[in-house]
């Protein structure tokens, strides 16, 4: 595979690039900051409703009901968390390493009138703050992307979840070897958004060192990436670009879009499942 050589994230620059980018991000992507998914290749989903469909798929890897408790582990601004909460009566807890997150997230909970049992907090997620088995269930968007060691993350999601809990996320990955001449644009999009791909063979040693048990790792690639990416270039062009520059700054801008990457079919997407059995 290829040596894709970018800085490995801190969390509290993270935070500081989610407060940055927290405006511009509720008025292109809205309540999910994740990517799209597709059912078809002649879908005609906007990008709205297709993050909807990605939060519904993984949803559906999570066997929780009324009376129990989910951790979103990077809750963004909270689309996740309240589906969640209004689709299986589940308790939420949400948390980032982002204030402007947890702020728009609280918001969005209060007003879609389920605050009483959907909370968001300010947290570093390489540093959980919750006493062991405290989670029926954890749920991670694309947020372990942001981690330095994914392996502690997974190891600290073990403590949390009790017996038979189900870890859910979602990841990038190198489906094939990167071309040379394809690098600098996966480079920069991994510097630009502070974030690191794994290889196709890490998950299950990574996660059996974490005392997780390995259920599923999808592709979902062929669903999520490519029109992800034409999407947010849409957005973030065309029309409502000059509104946009004047808005939020030209450099702001231009860093969240990534149409460099719509032809790099080696940048994948992956669900991965797992529990915790014992």
């Amino acid at each position: 595979m290829t040596q894709v050589s970018v800085p490995v994230p801190v969390p509290e620059e993270v935070g500081r690039h989610y407060d940055e980018y927290a405006a511009l991000c509720d008025v292109t992507v809205g309540a999910n900051l994740h990517f799209g998914y597709w059912d078809t290749p002649d879908s005609t989903a906007t990008f709205e409703q297709a993050a909807d469909r990605l939060t519904e798929v993984l949803i559906d890897r999570l066997p929780v009901g009324p009376g129990q408790h989910v951790l979103d582990l990077g809750c963004g601004h909270g689309g996740p968390a309240i589906a969640v909460a209004t689709r299986t009566g589940a308790r939420v807890t949400g948390v980032s390493i982002s204030r402007e997150q947890v702020s728009r997230a609280t918001a969005r909970a209060e007003a879609a009138g389920v605050a009483d049992r959907v909370q968001f907090h300010w947290a570093d997620a390489t540093k959980l703050p919750f006493e062991a088995q405290s989670f029926d269930a954890v749920l991670a968007f694309e947020s372990i992307i942001h981690m330095p060691d994914r392996g502690d993350v997974l190891r600290q999601v073990r403590e949390v979840l009790r017996p038979g809990g189900r870890v859910v996320l979602t990841d990038f990955y190198e489906r094939a070897p990167i071309p040379r001449e394809k690098l600098p644009a996966v480079q920069r999009y991994l510097r630009d958004f502070l974030c690191t791909i794994v290889q196709p063979g890490d998950y299950v040693p990574m996660l059996a060192d974490a005392g997780l048990r390995f259920l599923e790792l999808r592709d979902i690639s062929a669903e999520t990436v490519r029109q992800t990416l034409v999407h947010m270039s849409a957005k973030l062009g065309g029309a409502r670009q000059a509104e946009l520059h004047r808005e939020y700054g030209r450099d702001l801008v231009e860093k969240w879009n990534s149409a460099d990457m719509i032809d790099v079919d080696e940048f994948g997407h992956i669900i991965v499942v797992a529990e915790r059995w014992k």
